[in-house]
């Protein structure tokens, strides 16, 4: 987007171990002398992009990027059948926020997140309020089960045809019930046809919830390379069959602990996916935290939403 810092190079990358046989990739850009930022990517399962790292200013910034587990560049990747995802969690990937951070030698950071992002950044803020700055998300989300319902029964009633097909991609004795767990079957079944189909199937109804966006990127889970989207699939529906080991509400309920905590709530209003009532329910909540609507914006964004989040970066450098 043309509201976006100009392309930057890490200066500095690793492979940190985690435990459990998992290696996370890390990479930090920007001035090494600059304001700890962390970049917390969506899925989950999806990666970090170079794009995320030009959010932010590189002369004021010290911008840290990771792959969380099973994903992007860390070991072992979830596009593996043989990968197991018993050790990939939120408390896992909580724990690893807090080892990258001591490992780089922060004490203190700016968190970003977008999307599932969102929900590993407030998980882990209310967690850890002492070790976070300011938070700014976009595409806010909280994971409850009812908003991983919306996304995967309820917001049908705009794309009956496109739901059906992803309802009757699932055996028949799956359909009725909880369909994120019954792709999460599919997509741990022992034939790789099955799972590289039952990815295609996951991707194509994300595909679809976005599709309204004009000015957002229609397309933008399909478009992905195989190996990963079977990862992001296999990993979105390993947690959203879990409620991300989070209890019902609790971020919601725990908003209190980010008291003091500076944040800027991006979100569209086209959100389809994710709606707008999500982020309205945490600003309510949080009173250090500023709401921005964005009526040109969906899930994927807009050219505006670019704007405010890089003037919100700007502003808190």
């Amino acid at each position: 987007m043309g509201s976006q810092y100009p392309p930057i190079e890490p200066y500095d990358t690793g492979m940190l171990d985690v435990g459990d046989g998992n290696l996370v990739y890390w990479e930090v850009c920007g001035n090494p002398a600059g304001r700890p930022a962390l970049v917390v990517h969506g899925g989950p399962g999806s990666g970090c992009s170079p794009q995320a790292r030009r959010w932010f200013d590189p002369d004021r910034y010290r911008i840290v990027l990771f792959d969380q587990r099973g994903c992007g560049r860390s070991t072992p990747h979830a596009g593996d059948h043989d990968t197991d995802l018993r050790h990939n969690t939120t408390g896992h990937l909580l724990a690893d926020m807090e080892l990258l951070r001591e490992h780089l030698g922060i004490d203190r950071w700016l968190l970003y997140g977008a999307s599932w992002g969102s929900t590993l950044t407030l998980a882990y803020a209310e967690r850890h309020p002492s070790r976070v700055s300011e938070i700014v998300l976009v595409a806010v989300t909280m994971t409850r089960r009812r908003d991983v319902d919306w996304l995967y029964r309820g917001v049908a009633r705009y794309f009956p045809a496109e739901w059906e097909r992803f309802r009757d991609a699932l055996p028949p004795a799956d359909r009725d019930g909880d369909l994120v767990a019954g792709y999460a079957r599919l997509l741990a079944d022992p034939d790789p046809a099955v799972r590289q189909r039952a990815a295609d199937d996951w991707c194509a109804w994300e595909d679809a919830v976005i599709s309204l966006e004009s000015n957002g990127q229609p397309g933008a889970y399909g478009s992905r390379p195989q190996r990963a989207r079977l990862a992001l699939a296999r990993i979105c529906s390993h947690y959203f069959a879990h409620g991300a080991w989070l209890d019902e509400g609790v971020l919601l309920r725990d908003a209190g602990r980010l008291a003091g905590i500076p944040g800027v709530l991006i979100h569209g209003r086209h959100d389809l996916g994710g709606p707008f009532r999500v982020a309205w329910e945490l600003a309510r909540a949080w009173p250090d935290a500023d709401l921005v609507p964005i009526t040109d914006s969906g899930h994927t964004g807009s050219e505006t939403l670019g704007r405010y989040l890089r003037d919100a970066l700007d502003r808190l450098a």
